[in-house]
């Protein structure tokens, strides 16, 4: 489809027409101005036959601007509409139909701390669910689950329901592997791909839901070899994933929340990395307090400190957004502005009605104009 473009002063990113050769048809806004203007010219001249040149330039001082209004009105009315006939479009961003957003949740026993009322966890699921809902339909949202381990709790899914069951679900263990929780997340919106999951896997476990478990499997990954318990024929090696300009993947993003510092599972930076290879933002949200808090889980005290540094690098490498939230209200908040920030897919739109609705407004309004000022159509 051949197109004929030109960039629209701040109103939508890009115009272009289907049928551009209709736009020769322009020319005849310029002749309609020439004889608007030979039209006063000879309207002068008649005028100039009245012996009283007083009344005359009394009534021309009357009409003064308002004259031009409704000529002026009807000549943009005119300018739209021969646009219209070339069929223009627009390139919108819409939020995709194929999104998919992934909500990695940290389920740490820090999570239990209750610095946040009535506690972190209780606080996070509240502000995860406000998130699903108000999400739009077409939006697919998955959820991973993460401490020592990660495992997808619900695949990606438009049914809140689930999700909010899923997010029910959360049981709280030991340790913070926040890079796992980023290549679990990965695994699920390529599931084709091999990811280094079995590396830092213990036995194997999943969900109902389908949801990815770690170790036992047979798989071979472009990033540590084979996996513990791998037997039998070698499968053939898959064809080394080309890395893409981070960021740039539009269809998925990641949305991770941790309150602690890593101690177990892959590394997150290394983690971060991958995802920029593979084109996905991870946005990523700090959950309480640098100075950290004691919290006693399992008969053990441990101190959750949040480690803002491996975050906020984390979101640079990937092209996301760092934010921190002190609060249930600072959370509520954060999910908010990720709100706004849904996978958006650009598309091209035709609006030729917006110009033929803006024509016969433009119509209308000169023609009201002229009736109320001058008591006459033009």
């Amino acid at each position: 489809m051949k197109e004929w473009a030109i960039k629209a002063w701040g109103l939508v990113p890009h115009i272009g027409f289907l049928w551009p050769m209709f736009l020769w048809l322009l020319i005849a806004v310029p002749l309609a101005v020439t004889l608007y203007v030979l039209f006063l010219r000879r309207r002068k001249k008649s005028a100039l036959r009245y012996a009283n040149m007083a009344m005359v330039k009394s009534a021309a001082g009357a009409m003064g601007w308002r004259r031009h209004v409704p000529p002026a009105l009807m000549l943009a009315a005119l300018t739209l509409l021969l646009l219209a006939m070339a069929r223009p479009t627009a390139l919108v961003s819409l939020p995709s139909s194929r999104a998919v957003v992934m909500l990695a949740m940290d389920v740490s026993g820090s999570m239990r701390a209750a610095d946040v009322k009535p506690s972190r966890i209780e606080a996070a699921q509240a502000a995860a669910k406000q998130y699903i809902k108000d999400q739009p339909k077409d939006v697919q949202i998955g959820i991973v689950a993460f401490a020592a381990t990660a495992l997808t709790v619900q695949n990606p899914t438009t049914d809140r329901l689930a999700l909010n069951a899923a997010v029910d679900r959360f049981e709280l263990q030991r340790g913070t592997a926040v890079g796992s929780g980023i290549l679990v997340s990965l695994s699920t919106i390529f599931p084709k791909e091999d990811f280094p999951i079995s590396n830092f896997a213990g036995g194997g476990f999943g969900n109902g839901n389908g949801g990815y478990g770690f170790g036992g499997g047979d798989r071979f990954n472009r990033f540590g070899g084979r996996a513990l318990g791998d037997r039998g024929k070698e499968p053939a090696p898959k064809k080394k994933h080309v890395p893409v300009e981070p960021g740039s993947y539009k269809n998925a993003v990641v949305i991770l929340l941790t309150d602690g510092q890593t101690n177990a599972g892959y590394d997150p930076v290394e983690a971060a990395r991958i995802a920029s290879e593979y084109g996905v933002r991870v946005y990523t949200v700090g959950f309480g307090t640098t100075k950290g808090n004691v919290v006693g889980f399992g008969g053990f005290s441990m101190r959750a400190q949040l480690d803002e540094t491996a975050l906020k690098k984390i979101a640079d490498m990937t092209r996301g957004r760092y934010f921190h939230a002190a609060s249930a209200d600072d959370l509520k908040q954060v999910y908010s502005v990720l709100s706004k920030q849904l996978v958006m897919e650009t598309k091209e739109m035709e609006i030729t009605s917006f110009f033929a609705g803006l024509a016969a407004l433009l119509m209308l309004a000169s023609a009201s104009l002229s009736l109320i000022w001058f008591g006459r159509v033009l």
